[in-house]
């Protein structure tokens, strides 16, 4: 479980959260939203610790892994697949030690443990996922560094997915892929085991891969339930009923002044007027939600080419 608790975060004085808080369960894949600038980048890297909070926190469960997609593309002569090999470091770890540990005790652990972690099917399963991101089997005995920046992204991407962490980060990861790399990701991000937390401009990933949404709104870390579309209606919905809170609310005012107005001055009715003035005092008024920029787009009938 991930836990983020009263969060504030500033950059240059400026408030990105303030008091933020929301509560990821485990096992969820959760799409974090939010117009550009809202932070959400941003909150990826303080989930990572790479960058640490002003005030407040973020408790996640002890031993939990957590796995963000690298944004500068690997470089190096190794072959695409052992790159993503590479990756697991427990296991390179322990293929490494299993090669120099001389103890046979420790030996045994080590062994134990590869089983464990299915070392010996690593290769197949590392070879699938590059596989999908559309590296066939002779692209993927190529070395990392005769490939172009783009396509070293897909192999960045394919590298955090095979490690498999408990809490994975992906921030945008469908930029760099053609429609069939990316649906094969809807698909794998769909029926991923374990934590997602996925930032992305592509609606209909967020639609066909995720169960809830995180939305950063003002400063804050809203949560519902569903996908990008339920998400969207849930939101007009709440807004709609707010802004009929609102004109009731305002409706009411009007009325509880006027009767002010009309009675403060009357001796007969002055406690009543008393009286409804401070109900006007203690009324909260009804916060609405923060407005989302639209761009609109108008393309107009051309005339008759010749």
């Amino acid at each position: 479980m991930l836990s983020i608790n009263d969060l504030t975060y500033r950059v240059g004085g400026r408030a990105i959260f303030e008091q933020a808080s929301v509560v990821i369960n485990g096992g969820k894949r959760v799409g974090l939203v939010g117009r550009n600038g809202t932070g959400k980048s941003t909150l990826l890297k303080l989930i990572d610790g790479e960058l640490q909070p002003d005030q407040g926190g973020l408790s996640i469960q002890p031993g939990m892994r957590i796995g963000r997609m690298a944004q500068d593309p690997p470089d190096g002569p190794e072959s695409l697949l052992e790159t993503v090999l590479m990756a697991d470091l427990e296991r390179a770890s322990l293929l490494q030690q299993a090669e120099t540990e001389r103890d046979a005790q420790r030996i045994a652990e080590i062994h134990h443990r590869l089983v464990d972690i299915e070392s010996h099917s690593a290769p197949s399963r590392a070879a699938r996922i590059l596989n999908g991101l559309g590296f066939d089997h002779e692209a993927q005995q190529r070395p990392c560094n005769s490939y172009s920046g783009g396509w070293r992204m897909r192999v960045a991407l394919a590298s955090v997915l095979f490690s498999q962490p408990d809490i994975l980060l992906l921030d945008e990861p469908s930029n760099h892929l053609d429609l069939e790399a990316r649906l094969w990701l809807e698909t794998y991000l769909r029926n991923y085991p374990r934590t997602l937390i996925l930032v992305s401009h592509d609606r209909d990933l967020l639609n066909g891969a995720i169960e809830q949404i995180v939305h950063i709104d003002a400063g804050k870390l809203v949560s519902y339930n569903g996908n990008y579309d339920r998400f969207e209606r849930t939101r007009r919905e709440r807004q709609a009923n707010l802004m009929s809170q609102a004109q009731r609310q305002q409706a009411q005012r009007k009325h509880l002044q006027s009767f002010v107005d009309r009675f403060r001055a009357k001796a007969s009715k002055a406690r009543q007027a008393q009286s409804r003035l401070k109900m006007l005092e203690r009324m909260e008024p009804v916060v609405l939600l923060a407005h989302e920029q639209e761009i609109g787009f108008d393309f107009p009938s051309p005339a008759e080419l010749p």
